[in-house]
């Protein structure tokens, strides 16, 4: 299986057997529970799982989706994520864990929505210096961006110009993220380094493939 849903809880650090203290991000990773099965030989075309995580109230729900979660004799999800998969595919309504997709020692990408930073500037959001400081007759233009201007040829702002804007609130997949420690009586599961989204956000563990996801 190629991934799993998961929260992010927090940060917290470890020691390692060599007693260096380790950075760590704490997700609660499932348990996921199989909503869907997609198969190559289907109408699909492709085989894939979709996964759900998270109880919700059944009111709080489509009828639709209601309709969707009794097909496969499931209670309601908050979340729903569709993985690839490449072993053998599983029932619908079985219930998959983190210790049956992930080991410790192994990469994974991690996935998820970076903390909204709302309208900000270019010195925020491009790191730019701002033009000069309040010599030579400058005024109020320590923050500024400077000219964005061509010149008369094109005539135009060139298209990606780092300007002003809103910040954040974007998928984001930190790659390369190595798993620590594995809890598999918490159905947690920590990884080095951080990932992105505040606490409490939902993420996507994907299983790292050097040719892509």
């Amino acid at each position: 299986m190629s991934g799993m849903i998961g929260r992010k809880v927090g940060m917290t650090s470890i020691f390692d057997r060599a007693g260096n203290n380790i950075p760590c991000t704490v997700i609660e990773a499932g348990p996921n529970v199989v909503v869907q099965i997609k198969r190559q030989d289907g109408k699909d075309g492709y085989d894939a799982v979709q996964l759900g995580f998270g109880q919700c109230k059944p009111q709080r729900t489509t009828g639709a989706l209601r309709g969707h979660f009794e097909a496969a004799g499931v209670g309601p999800a908050k979340v729903l994520k569709e993985f690839s998969w490449h072993a053998d595919l599983p029932d619908a309504g079985d219930e998959i864990r983190v210790e049956d997709v992930f080991e410790e020692g192994e990469m994974i990408d991690v996935a998820g929505v970076s903390k909204g930073k709302g309208f900000q500037g270019v010195v925020r959001r491009h790191g730019f210096h701002g033009v000069n400081d309040r010599t030579h007759g400058q005024h109020n233009r320590e923050r500024a961006p400077g000219s964005i201007g061509a010149s008369s040829d094109p005539s135009r702002v060139i298209k990606g110009m780092r300007m002003a804007g809103r910040m954040g609130g974007a998928r984001v997949t930190i790659k390369n993220l190595d798993v620590a420690r594995i809890l598999p009586e918490h159905n947690l599961l920590l990884v080095r380094g951080a990932v992105p989204g505040p606490a409490n956000g939902v993420v996507e563990l994907l299983k790292h493939s050097k040719n892509g996801v």
